[in-house]
């Protein structure tokens, strides 16, 4: 399988013994266009030569299997492997715009100057009874109790316990899948939980979140439950986020680069906060990929509205934890559950790279509540097309096809999106205007 833009599992289902012949002789092919696919499955209009990025041929790439990311499918009684596979054209060359391309690409240039990122993600989700009608508000499942949950129960230990058979499927199934996760703790939304992943290796940790993503809600689906990454399912509910913690090591010592040996604040560590208040708002399409996305940036929503940043303040857009100096990062807390974690973990990675190369200088920190201070992020995504659009150094960091392919993939989603009429549009406007 392959993530594509949306982040959804795409790939081939297929015997062993066929899989292992073409993993020899590069006969697992995918069709190109796969990666230019919006997330309702449908295809933009790529008939403008200006606007194509896909070959017109319609061609296939070659599928790589990556052994390492072999892992048992938990859920099948019949021994089943999945594989994460990178995509390449047949002369050999990184299918450029794959979303695991592209946070290798990253990864390249820290290690062209021997730093090593660190990251180590926190996704949040809801639980939700199933829906079959989409136009029908979503709502907290039962839980063993017999009742939903009428109230927000944050951090709430019974609450977490009333669905203590589904996270018992959710840590086994990752155990056997080498998920390294560790707390579960419940949030403030209704039946909405958070599980922290143990920091380590960002393409394994991208690895991991992509797994955990489908392990999650197929695991739900068991219990008769559904599981969402949506960023704002409900509209009386906080959003969920996945919040990125991340550091920047030597390569050759291991020594965190973000505290001097007096255990301050480097100066590289204030340039990488400078880069993600710079670049992030240019980023947000990376960040915030959907057009429900932008609901969950609202102030006093446990979401940020600014990239401002503060010591053990949540209020910003951009947190320092209290930590001894080998613990020094950052946690990055504007993407959404909703991202395709690849590219969230590449885009954070590369606004700080930027300012660690370009010596930024960061605004001076913020103390006490920031949603005082000016909402900074674009506020749909219209607006943050355009500014992604406009940031020639993200461009030439992440590659000029992969923005190009965000741009054409989320503006036909929007254009099909602007085709639709509310509830709320019938309600208020059918008999009043």
């Amino acid at each position: 399988m392959v993530a594509d833009l949306a982040g959804i599992a795409r790939g081939k289902i297929l015997p062993t013994e066929k899989f292992l012949a073409g993993h020899r002789d590069g006969g697992l092919r995918l069709p190109e266009v796969v990666f230019v696919q919006t997330v309702s499955g449908t295809y933009p209009d790529e008939d403008s030569a200006d606007q194509r990025v896909s070959d017109p041929a319609d061609i296939d790439v070659v599928m790589v299997a990556d052994e390492a990311t072999a892992r048992l499918v938990p859920w099948y009684e019949e021994p089943t492997a999945q594989v994460i596979c990178d995509c390449h054209y047949t002369d050999g060359r990184a299918l450029d715009f794959a979303a695991r391309t592209v946070l290798k690409r990253v990864l390249a240039l820290y290690e062209e100057r021997n730093w090593q990122p660190i990251v180590a993600p926190e996704l949040e989700f809801f639980l939700v009874r199933v829906n079959t009608d989409p136009d029908y508000p979503l709502e907290p499942p039962v839980g063993r109790s017999g009742r939903a949950e009428t109230g927000r129960q944050a951090f709430g230990i019974d609450a977490v316990n009333e669905f203590d058979p589904l996270f018992e499927d959710i840590y086994d199934y990752s155990d056997s899948q080498r998920l390294d996760i560790d707390t579960l703790s419940h949030e403030a939304g209704a039946a909405q939980m958070e599980i922290n992943f143990n920091h380590g290796d960002p393409l394994e940790l991208a690895d991991q979140a992509f797994v955990f993503k489908r392990t999650v809600r197929q695991a739900a689906l068991h219990h008769n439950i559904y599981a969402t990454f949506m960023a704002k399912p409900m509209s009386q509910e906080p959003g969920s986020s996945m919040h990125i913690h991340q550091s920047v090591i030597d390569r050759r010592t291991g020594r965190n680069l973000f505290a001097t040996k007096a255990g301050k604040d480097s100066k590289l560590f204030r340039a990488h906060i400078a880069g993600l208040q710079k670049y992030v708002p240019q980023l947000m399409p990376l960040f915030a990929p959907n057009v429900n996305s932008y609901r969950r940036l609202q102030p006093y929503s446990d979401a940020p509205i600014n990239v401002h940043w503060g010591l053990d303040n949540r209020t910003v857009g951009l947190r320092v934890p209290v930590s001894e100096a080998e613990h020094r990062r950052v946690e990055n807390r504007i993407a959404g559950a909703d991202v395709n974690p690849y590219v969230a973990i590449a885009a954070s990675l590369a606004c700080g790279y930027l300012g660690m190369v370009e010596r930024l200088e960061p605004l001076a920190p913020v103390e006490g509540n920031a949603y005082r201070l000016a909402h900074s992020l674009p506020r749909h995504l219209y607006d943050a097309l355009n500014r992604l659009n406009g940031c020639k150094p993200v461009r030439e960091i992440l590659g000029r096809r992969f923005i190009d392919t965000v741009n054409l993939v989320k503006t036909a989603e929007l254009d099909a999106y602007q085709e639709v009429i509310s509830s709320w549009e019938r309600e208020h406007l059918l008999l009043n205007v």
